[in-house]
């Protein structure tokens, strides 16, 4: 049996963070599969709120999936995390309550590996709560890009498309209501679809 020590140097947080269409979810997944590859104990668990593509998988905007646990909150993670399990992966981070930086912290000091993935900006392209503060505590950060729909560039934000919907901040949504756009092409403002009127800076 290990003492408590070594289970949390084994421990460890990784935050993979970028705007809607970046790929965030699949690489979430990507490493998931690698982990069952190397025959590793595995949980995934995903926003209540999230039933974009599934009720019980997590779903990448490709289509590639894995199975997973829909929970309400953060707390329930903690209570649904299983004594053997080595690895916890939990996309659309953004969606939980800030409980979720505490929890994460929590499985990690237990020695466990901690995925998790999510918008690292809101619509307006501020800092989008709890993400900011997964990655002060994280030992790894990849921040992944998307590609501008106007100009073709790197993408880092989500361009909200629909003025009527800008009255609150968390709003799940697919291309219907969300685009990616660089800083040049991105206003804070909900916009009109890439080729009608938005700037074009290529």
């Amino acid at each position: 049996m290990r003492d408590d020590g070594l289970r949390a140097r084994e421990g460890r947080i990784e935050v993979i963070c970028g705007s809607m269409f970046s790929g965030k979810t699949e690489e979430l997944i990507r490493r998931v599969k690698r982990a069952v590859f190397a025959r590793q104990s595995i949980q995934a668990f995903k926003p209540r709120i999230d039933d974009r593509y599934d009720t019980t998988r997590i779903v990448s905007h490709g289509a590639i999936a894995i199975d997973a646990v829909a929970v309400a909150n953060s707390e329930s993670i903690l209570s649904r995390v299983d004594e053997a399990t080595q690895v916890v992966a939990v996309d659309e981070a953004q969606f939980f309550d800030r409980g979720i930086v505490d929890v994460a912290d929590e499985l990690a000091n237990q020695g466990r590996r901690v995925i998790l993935a999510g918008l690292d900006q809101d619509y307006r392209a501020r800092p989008f709560p709890p993400i900011p503060e997964l990655m002060a505590i994280a030992e790894e950060v990849t921040k992944v890009r998307a590609v501008c729909t106007v100009c073709g560039r790197d993408a880092s934000r989500s361009q909200r498309l629909r003025p009527d919907l800008d009255a609150t901040t968390v709003l799940v949504g697919g291309a219907d209501k969300y685009e990616p756009r660089c800083r040049a092409c991105f206003t804070s403002d909900a916009a009109t679809p890439a080729g009608d009127g938005a700037p074009n800076v290529s």
